[in-house]
Parts: structure tokens; sequence; C-alpha cells
């Protein structure tokens, strides 16, 4: 460590006098004297010590073990809360979906905890009057098409279109037919599906659970949203509050009108499809009319993929209207896309569409289909804090 030796400032007579002020006569001496007898003040600087001095070894292996381990226990209780995550995820989105329709009962002259209730009573109505009318309806129509799958191949053995395919792919198309036929005929292929029936059994049991934990937790978060976005303001510097709490506003709105609108969309799929699927004579309406509610939920190929699925399951039993149903909701997915869309999302921020799709395909990839889900409310969120927080941000970095 080095060491400064600093002489010693000399005493003065007048310590108020300034530095411009004469030495009175007859100090000179007697100041001399005084410094004479006063030591070298030395003066330690000390520099930083650095804790990876290659001297102390064993203290540097031990702190970076020790931060290493730390490290891996963290991803390990992430990796096993990840399912709790999930939970926590899906119950503040479903609060921030719920959240528009209190607002507007509020507005009515509705307090706040009794929207709330009248938000989920009716909530829970609907979905216990679904459960009670559509699961009979859905097992009956799933072990109908289990039984009917020889025969409804046998019928589509029988149409123009599969001779068409003979025609243009030959054996093949037979073959392929047959091997389709065997393995949805086989039961231990529909168990493996699933995972075998034990699995298949605990899984649903998991889901009933989660769904549960989903909704009394959302139930928590609707409760104490605008306590939370308080909450959350006032970690924020004083001056910046009032921007973050414009902003959380515009954040929590957007999201919940997007959750919100997506929703009616779907359930606006599934009516249309069931309406198409009794009126053409199609199969398992209901059930159909349940797989569009919750494929259409995906972001922007959500209605796409239901459309080539419909349409390739009504094939088995009429090609008429299999083309029929197709023309139909071909031309629904166009009315969605530029009357209904605009209408329902009117209160969300927009996104381009080449962001849409990056974000569905990373959230997609990392958190599968609730992943995807929450992309693009996700982007619309890093893309408004952008626009109003960054870029006038930048904008008054003007040179001088």
């Amino acid at each position: 460590m080095t060491e400064a030796i600093e002489g010693a400032r000399p005493l003065s007579a007048d310590p108020a006098a300034g530095t411009d002020a004469a030495p009175a006569a007859g100090t000179d001496a007697a100041d001399a004297s005084v410094n004479e007898l006063i030591p070298a003040v030395i003066v330690d600087r000390p520099q930083r010590e650095v804790w990876t001095n290659v001297g102390h070894p064993f203290a540097t292996g031990l702190v970076l073990t020790i931060g290493a381990l730390a490290a891996i226990a963290l991803g390990v209780a992430f990796v096993n809360l990840s399912t709790i995550v999930i939970y926590i995820v899906m119950a503040l989105f479903v609060a921030l979906a719920l959240d528009p329709v209190v607002k507007r009962l509020e507005r009515r002259n509705v307090s706040r905890p009794w929207g709330i209730v009248i938000v989920y009573g009716t909530f829970g109505i609907l979905l216990v009057l679904v459960l009670w009318f559509l699961i009979p309806a859905l097992f009956s129509q799933g072990q109908e098409l289990i039984k009917n799958i020889p025969s409804l191949v046998a019928e589509f053995q029988k149409s123009d279109f599969y001779k068409w395919l003979q025609d243009t792919f030959g054996s093949q198309a037979g073959t392929m037919l047959k091997q389709v036929q065997a393995f949805f005929t086989n039961p231990s292929n529909l168990a493996a599906i699933g995972g075998g029936i034990v699995k298949v059994g605990v899984n649903i049991g998991l889901a009933i659970s989660g769904l549960l934990i989903i909704l009394v937790l959302s139930l928590y978060f609707l409760a104490g949203l605008p306590a939370m976005k308080v909450a959350f303001a006032q970690l924020t510097p004083a001056h910046s509050r009032p921007t973050v709490t414009s902003l959380t506003n515009q954040i929590t709105d957007s999201i919940g009108g997007y959750l919100t609108g997506m929703v009616i969309l779907a359930f606006f799929n599934s009516v249309v499809g069931l309406i198409l699927h009794l009126v053409l004579g199609l199969p398992f309406p209901f059930l159909m009319a349940v797989a569009a509610f919750c494929i259409t939920l995906i972001p922007l190929i959500g209605s796409v993929c239901y459309w080539v699925f419909a349409t390739v399951v009504a094939l088995f039993s009429d090609p008429v209207a299999a083309l029929i149903f197709a023309i139909v909701y071909l031309i629904y997915i166009q009315v969605e896309a530029y009357v209904l869309t605009p209408r329902v999302m009117n209160k969300t921020v927009s996104v381009p569409g080449a962001l849409v799709v990056i974000g569905a395909l990373v959230g997609g990839t990392l958190l599968g289909l609730l992943g995807a889900l929450v992309a693009i409310p996700v982007t619309a969120s890093i893309l408004l804090i952008i626009k109003q927080i960054f870029i006038p941000r930048q904008d008054r970095k003007v040179k001088t």
C-alpha cells in the first residue's frame, strides 16, 4: 500500500483572516518555530483490495463455489415452481380479462365488491350449465366417434373424393387409410395417446385442481388489482409516479381488452361451427363446437387451424357438406378478420403482423399454448413502453 507524506500547513495568527491578509509583524519567527514542532502528517490512501487476489485462492474459490451453488439452487427452485408460476400468470391474466366487465359495472354505480360477486356468480352459473349440458353430449359423441370410425372409413372409400385420391396417389391412399383406421380402432393406441388410462385420469384431476386454483387466485387478484397498481407505482420515484400510473392503466386495460376479445371471438367461432354442423347434418356438432372454442383461442392462426381440422373431419361423412362448410367458414373468417376483430379489439394496442408472429413463436416455444396466448399482449405492452418512455426520452436528447 502506497504512502504519501504531506507537508504541515503553517499556523496562522488570525484564523478568520483571508489568504491575502498581510501577516502581523513579529509573527514570522513564531510561526517558523511552531511549524518546526508540528510533525509531518502521514496520509494513508487505502486501495480497494481485489477479492480475486491470487494470494487468497481458497477464499476466492469458496466465494465462487457458493455463488454457483446459489445460482443452481435458484434454477432448480424455479423449475420445481414452474407449475405454480404458470398458475399465477394465468390467474393474473384471467383477472385482467374480467376487470373491464367489473369496471363497466362500476360505471353503472355498482360497487367493486358487488361487481366482482356478480361477475364470478354469472361465470359460475354459465360454467355449471355448460358442463351440465355439454359433458354428457361430449362423452356420447366421443364414444360414437370411436365406434363409427370403421363405418366412416367405409363410406369415405365409396366417395368420389377417395376415387380421386386413388387416381392421383395410387395404392398409397388406401394404405394410409388402412393405417389410420387400424390406429384409431386399437384401444391400446388410444390409451397410449394420453400416456395410459391411469395417467389420463391423473392429468384430468390435476387439470381440475389447477383450474380451481386459478379461479381462486384470479378472484384475489381481481379484488386487489387497484391496490396492486398503487403499490407498483409507489416503488418508483415520486416524480415519475404519474407517468407510471398512466402507463400501468393503459397496459392492464389493453391486456384485459385483448383477452376479453379473444374469448368473444372464440365464442363466435364455436357458435358458427355449431350452427354449420347442425344445418349441414355433419356429425358431432357439440364436440366440434368445443374444439372450435379451444382451437380459435390460439392467436393469429386459430381460425385457420379449426377450418382445416373441421373440413377434414367432415370429409369422412359427406364430401359435399364438407365443401359447403369449408366455403361458408372461410367467408366467416374474412368477416371476422375485417369486421368483428376491429370492433372487438378496438381498446387494445395494435401490434405489427411480423411482431405478432415472432411473439407467438417465442411464447409458444417457451410456454406452449399459454405462451402463445400471452405473447401478443406482452408484445403490445413492450411496444407501449417503448413508445411512451424510451422514444420521448431519446427525443429529449438534443445536441447542444
